[in-house]
């Protein structure tokens, strides 16, 4: 565990940005089975329950031979860190359990003590690896720059290093080709889908004039961009820079059992410590000595070391059995306290599969204008392409056909010649209020026209999932609030909102503006925000929870995330947080049983009412309360918010 570390959370992230990609990949964490940071917690869980066998087999010294090992493995882990933490001026639960531990072996109990280092050390790593995974995440973001652009200089084109590309260098991007740098287009004209840097669903048509983002792909005319940012200062850096601040944010927070332990420890240090000097004061200091150990020992947070993890590792893995993964402790506890819902549009609330919706036309029957611009659409990988020839299979492919980059496509389809494309380009004429109409409605138009004259309108939109009314709805009545936030352009989110439940509309957001919303929104009350795509990590990161989409969702949407969905049904929403809601309740009933017990024990202790041997036999009790207790947490959510675990992810 590093000793720079938060004393309550780990390890603060170590900064990627800027990092080469081979640095990158030599950083990645193997798999747990494989990974050396867990090793001392394995060696310790194992030598502690092998030596509660040897003890009970009558083979005592072999046991607490073996109980020691537990206890140095598992100390390894936080009591370096802890002292060090301790010099710099400061304290968490780690020093209680180090002080609890070093009682309990002074008093001769080395397996209560050892019992303490495993838990706590188990709990650590398990945290550090949930940030390293964090990190890893980032390396997604930055592999949508592309190794080397092609750049024009002194009067011809050369191709260079990315990091190389300067402010006003001209890019040449070719058709399929990702964008290097933010830029305008100086010439040529073409499609970018920019779904994974701002989410929207549709490629936007660009021109002369028109600002393009890194990361955008090209589609297939030819542009030439001039640069307005560094090749390793533009928008998905500033991405990747976003993530990682947001959690090295959120390494600051301290967990619950922390916030309790920074006032008890120095509390039960300077009691302890005026217990034994009463002892010199009266002449017996061995006896108060003694009492004063026994005090630490009944002070020491045995039942709170298990009432969170118990807790936590119930309601973790009761939820991975219906879809949710949750990836910390931490996670779980903010999770329970959410009251606003953010979420992204695009591949969350929607389908993430643009679909034909709606066809006009006065001169033909719908299918065969479907099959005019089908014919024609065959050999297009363009989003709208794939939606309409999904509207009309098995449609032969016309011939002579030209596309005209950023407008659309012209061709023949037996005799008659054909155009498809946006309404910019060929004009509705009469279906002018239809185009009004569908726009009003979130609906991207494609206009056929026939030999010439105006054939209909083909409406193609990313259609919103089934349950996504019904989970919005179920959020209301467990009175959480919601937002929408999208990229996509303002007419489409309201109209999809609309449908949807949510009056609380954020459209037209890049990833930074998502994460300031969502900063905005947590500053008020805990915000969970659910996305799953890249230009979610950010806001991902921010939030008070991080939800991803998992199953189609982006490697850094899930990696940034605090909890991942391996399915993608949105009813798990409200069903994970009413689990961890539950998880909660049932976590503070733990931590004040303990603390109870705390407090209990303390002042019997200290006027010796009851001596070691009491305390430990109440500090057992207390535990077998708190596990049985923590072990209700696994039980399931209400079946109208939980959904089968999606067998097809």
């Amino acid at each position: 565990m590093a000793d720079d570390g938060d004393a309550c959370c780990g390890p603060n992230p170590a900064p990627l940005f800027g990092a080469s990609r081979d640095d990158d990949e030599e950083e990645v964490r193997p798999p747990w089975w494989r990974d050396l940071a867990l090793l001392p917690s394995a060696v310790s869980g194992v030598a502690l329950v092998a030596g509660y066998g040897l003890q009970w087999s009558g083979l005592g010294t072999a046991g607490t031979v073996l109980h020691w090992v537990a206890l140095l493995a598992g100390a390894y882990t936080f009591v370096p860190g802890t002292l060090l933490r301790l010099i710099r001026g400061r304290i968490g639960v780690g020093l209680l359990m180090t002080i609890a531990a070093v009682g309990a072996v002074i008093l001769g109990h080395v397996g209560e003590a050892a019992a303490l280092a495993f838990l706590f050390s188990l709990s650590e790593a398990l945290e550090d690896r949930a940030m390293d995974r964090a990190k890893e995440g980032l390396r997604a973001l930055l592999s949508l720059i592309p190794d080397t652009a092609r750049v024009e200089r002194h009067g011809g084109e050369e191709t260079i290093p990315v990091a190389q590309v300067r402010e006003l260098d001209l890019l040449v991007v070719g058709a399929g080709d990702r964008v290097a740098t933010d830029g305008v287009v100086a010439q040529g004209r073409s499609s970018l889908d920019t779904s994974a840097v701002t989410g929207e669903s549709i490629p936007v048509s660009v021109e002369p004039g028109d600002q393009v983002l890194a990361g955008s792909v090209n589609g297939s005319g030819t542009l030439l961009v001039e640069a307005t940012a560094d090749g390793r200062d533009n928008s998905l850096t500033q991405i990747v820079a976003l993530v990682e601040q947001a959690h090295a944010k959120k390494g600051e927070r301290a967990r619950l059992a922390d916030r309790i332990a920074r006032p008890l420890v120095p509390a039960v240090l300077i009691i302890a410590g005026l217990i034994a000097v009463f002892g010199f004061i009266m002449g017996d200091p061995g006896l108060w000595i003694e009492r004063a150990l026994v005090v630490l020992v009944a002070a020491s947070p045995c039942a709170m070391a298990i009432a969170v993890p118990v807790t936590v590792i119930s309601a973790i893995g009761s939820a991975s059995k219906y879809g949710v993964v949750i990836k910390s402790g931490q996670a779980f506890e903010q999770l329970g306290t959410i009251s606003t819902v953010a979420l992204d549009k695009t591949g969350t609330l929607t389908r993430g599969e643009p679909q034909v919706v709606e066809v006009a036309s006065n001169q033909y029957p719908e299918q065969e204008l479907l099959a005019f611009a089908a014919a024609l659409e065959t050999s297009s990988s363009h989003p709208l392409a794939a939606a309409i020839t999904a509207a009309c299979p098995k449609t032969p492919a016309g011939r002579d056909i030209e596309e005209d980059a950023g407008h659309g496509l012209t061709g023949y389809v037996g005799t008659t010649k054909v155009r498809v494309g946006n309404t910019h380009w060929l004009h509705p004429g009469e279906y002018a209020e239809a185009v009004e109409r569908m726009a009003a409605q979130g609906i991207t138009v494609v206009a056929v026209e026939t030999d010439g004259a105006i054939a209909g309108l083909i409406g193609v939109r990313d259609e919103l999932r089934p349950e996504s009314a019904q989970t919005i709805a179920i959020l209301n009545d467990m009175g959480i609030d919601t937002v929408m936030l999208t990229g996509d352009n303002p007419r489409t989110a309201h109209a999809l909102a609309a449908q949807a439940g949510i009056s609380d509309v954020r459209a037209g957001q890049l990833p930074r503006d998502k994460a300031q919303a969502v900063a905005s929104l947590a500053s008020k009350d805990p915000t969970a925000m659910v996305g799953d795509g890249i230009n979610d990590a950010p806001a991902l990161a921010t939030a008070t929870v991080g939800i991803a989409m998992g199953a189609k969702g982006s490697a850094a949407a899930i990696e940034s995330a605090d909890v991942a969905f391996t399915g993608n049904d949105l009813r798990l929403i409200p069903a994970a947080l009413a689990h961890a809601r539950r998880g909660r309740r049932i976590m503070t009933v733990n931590i004040g049983l303990a603390l109870a017990i705390i407090v209990t024990l303390f002042p019997l202790a200290l006027f010796d009412v009851l001596g070691l041997a009491g305390v430990v036999l109440v500090h057992e009790i207390a535990e077998v309360l708190v596990i049985l207790n923590g072990i209700r947490a696994a039980r399931r959510p209400a079946a109208q918010t939980a959904p089968e675990p999606d067998k097809t992810a």
